[in-house]
């Protein structure tokens, strides 16, 4: 963290200064320019954050463009706090993902915990009540002691923040892999419900009107947090501790109330969290989007510490804050509202005419910027893209071949994979029932919360298999956003739109910027193909340790309507008698695999081939059978096949078991991982009729009352597993591996 004493322009030119923030001598060049002059201190670090990948988005906003982003169902896209999309009766859910991924990797519980109270102030800033906390984690393997520690303290401040602010976190997902290992992916989501005459923008408009501080004290917590969040983690990292604020979740309850409050003033224009980049960006962008200026007084900045710069101010990230634009006369009103809360509400400035972002401190002018230059004309910078010879390579290989002797055995590998088994361990510490309207928690292919009063209720995911986007980024891309709508669609819910997370390498690498052209260009496709577009995200860039990036990783959140409670619809086995179904078509398909992985140690290959036609086609007709009430269970197939599918389906304590028939090659019938597939049982007498409305849908075998898991290939048994007993290695699997010595 760059300290006090303020340097003078000459000496932050002479010093090259500037590049410890971040910016290059060519962005450097760019705001002398613009300034026509040099800048001081404080300006050259407002840039610093402003102009950083995360606040900026000056290296993906080509990328991003290409998303498809309106729909009949979206209220609000991309460019606020968070997305929304309307769910009827006057109402609108709110949400979107954002990373915390480098914080993290130095500061595991708060760099979690931080995340957590990030997105869940985008989503009430929005002006909807947060409803739902969902994560989407990436670890290296278990087996070192600072892989354990890291998994262990990311997981303990997801649930010390989450269940002191009284949101419900109830669903998510975790991978494990080498590549995580020196850095950790934390993303977390929130999901708010509104009604939508009552949504929020961030602008400061209005000639004159005041600026207001709420929530807590500015420290010298998260100083440069941006611009961290925007370079390669190293060996030099841990340093940057200071770099990684410290939450305050029970503040943030406080916050929560008064703001949902507050949003009924007439006396409210504007308001918008404090998050990267705290007060600049907060500050500045809601001048930038409303085509004004505005000019702060950061004596009046409430601060927790003494003799604290303008440099300080401005660029801490200290948590729990909020930047309201009230009208002119009738802050009291806003006093008063935060009172009640016992928090303060403080006039720090105003909104001005003249498109300039004025900071006064100490009756000095300490900055004099263009704020749209620091806001909507911050630079873009168009990269370099190259195909990676290691693509080349994987498309050219044949198609892996795995040997299987003992199918039961594999089974049971499998179902201890780390990223396959039982995350129990995981979400045993959130509280997923606060607020009680949590219907399905985490563990199912989809959380639903129930909209209390109505008949309707929302399902809500998290997903990306990393794998697949090694080996192919456009095919893996698409993927992910087909595998978020298939746990949707699964849970009985029409997938509406998502929010993504990009998480992917160093940019200024051609192979990495062709990744994450590709995975966006996938992801767009299966976006548009499925009608859920795009409306919220962040993009994580430089997730690199040591020169080595992580496999490219854009986080899906997805979130869809029940149109009826009637529809809702578990993962797991319901009753005996009931016959079992797989959905659409299997091949032999091993590339970026679970199974590739437990025999081989690493991916190869070409990634599962999907076709979004077929794919939307088998969603359509699934979504169409549980509506009608044909259904007892929905399971997506993923990681692991239908072996792993048909172990978890039985694995909810009601003794029941399964009697399978598979066909052709047992190795791919159990374990390939072919897309667009699901797994469901109906209730026997509805066979028909269920038939008539799935066409892919082929008969494989019955539940039973055995608590027995048998699957037979032709007259040879291929697994005979006590379901117990296959479920006690699943769930102890992980606490296994954290106990055991590195």
């Amino acid at each position: 963290m760059l300290q006090a004493p303020e340097l003078s322009p000459e000496q932050v030119e002479q010093d090259k200064v500037y590049q410890e923030m971040g910016l290059t001598d060519k962005e450097y060049d760019m705001i002398k320019n613009i300034m026509g002059r040099r800048p001081n201190f404080t300006e050259i670090g407002i840039f610093s954050v402003m102009w950083s990948e995360h606040c900026s988005y000056k290296t993906s906003k080509p990328l991003l463009s290409k998303f498809p982003t309106e729909g009949p169902q979206v209220v609000q896209g991309p460019g606020e706090g968070a997305g929304v999309v309307n769910i009827g009766d006057g109402q609108g859910v709110v949400f979107k993902v954002e990373s915390h991924n480098h914080p993290s990797a130095v500061e595991p519980y708060q760099g979690a915990a931080t995340g957590v109270g990030g997105i869940i102030r985008d989503v009430f800033s929005m002006g909807a009540r947060p409803i739902a906390s969902l994560n989407s984690l990436r670890f290296g393997n278990l087996n070192t002691g600072r892989v354990k520690y890291l998994f262990d303290e990311v997981v303990h401040g997801i649930a010390g923040y989450g269940n002191c602010v009284g949101v419900p976190t109830v669903g998510g997902e975790v991978q494990f892999d080498d590549c995580y290992e020196g850095n950790p992916l934390v993303n977390a989501m929130c999901v708010g419900l509104i009604d939508t005459k009552d949504i929020q923008k961030g602008i400061a408009a209005g000639l004159g009107n005041t600026i207001m501080y709420v929530g807590s004290k500015t420290g010298r917590d998260g100083i440069h947090g941006a611009t961290f969040a925007s370079e390669d983690l190293s060996e030099d990292s841990e340093s940057k501790r200071s770099n990684v604020q410290v939450g305050d979740p029970f503040m943030e309850k406080l916050l929560i109330e008064a703001c949902l409050e507050v949003i009924h003033s007439d006396a409210l224009v504007g308001i918008q969290d404090m998050g990267a980049a705290g007060l600049t960006s907060s500050a500045s962008e809601m001048a930038s989007k409303a085509g004004m200026g505005m000019e702060m007084n950061l004596d009046l900045i409430p601060q927790r510490e003494e003799n604290m710069t303008a440099y300080e101010m401005m660029l801490s990230e200290s948590q729990e804050r909020m930047l309201l634009c009230v009208k002119k006369g009738e802050e009291q009103e806003i006093v008063d509202i935060f009172k009640k809360y016992d928090l303060e509400a403080v006039a720090v400035g105003e909104v001005t005419g003249d498109k300039m972002f004025r900071l006064l401190h100490k009756g000095d002018v300490v900055a004099d910027i263009p704020v749209d230059n620091l806001a909507e004309d911050a630079p873009i910078f168009h990269k370099e893209s190259k195909v990676p010879h290691i693509y080349e390579e994987y498309q050219k290989m044949p198609a892996y071949k795995p040997d299987v002797t003992d199918h039961a055995e594999t089974l049971k590998q499998l179902l201890q994979q780390p990223t396959i088994a039982s995350k129990e361990y995981i979400y045993d510490q959130y509280d997923s029932m606060v607020q009680a309207n949590t219907v399905f928690s985490p563990g199912s292919d989809a959380a639903v919360v129930r909209v209390r009063g109505y008949d309707k209720a929302i399902a809500m995911t998290t997903d990306c298999n990393s794998r697949y986007i090694h080996l192919d980024p456009e095919v893996g891309g698409k993927i992910a956003v087909a595998e978020a709508a298939r746990n949707i669609v699964a849970s009985g819910a029409k997938p509406l739109a998502l929010t993504d997370g990009l998480n992917f390498g160093n940019p200024d690498k051609p192979e990495n910027f062709w990744q994450m052209e590709k995975s966006v260009e996938g992801m767009s496709a299966a976006s548009l193909r499925l009608n859920t577009p795009v409306i919220s995200g962040n993009v994580s860039l430089y997730n690199e340790s040591n020169g080595q990036a992580i496999f490219p990783t854009p986080v899906v959140g997805m979130v869809g309507l029940h149109q009826s409670l009637s529809d809702i619809t578990p993962s797991h086995f319901q009753h005996e008698g009931d016959l079992v179904y797989v959905i659409g078509e299997t091949k032999a398909e091993f590339g970026g695999s679970e199974l590739q992985n437990l025999l081989e140690g690493k991916y190869f290959g070409k990634a599962p081939a999907i076709d979004l036609d077929t794919e939307a086609k088998r969603q359509e007709q699934l979504l169409d059978a549980i509506q009608a009430g044909l259904v007892s269970s929905a399971h997506d197939l993923a990681e692991g096949g239908l072996g792993v599918a048909v172990a978890e389906c039985l694995f909810n304590g009601k003794g029941l078991g399964a009697e399978l028939q598979v066909e052709g090659d047992v190795t791919s019938a159990l374990f390939s991982e072919s897309q667009s597939r699901f797994l469901v049982s109906i209730p026997e007498g509805k066979r028909q009729a269920f038939e008539a409305k799935v066409e892919d849908a082929r008969l494989l075998g019955t539940v039973t009352s055995s608590n027995r898991l048998v699957v037979r290939n032709g007259d040879k048994e291929a697994i005979t597993e006590d379901v117990e007993s296959l479920q006690q290695l699943w769930k102890g699997a992980i606490p296994c591996l954290l106990k055991s010595k590195a």
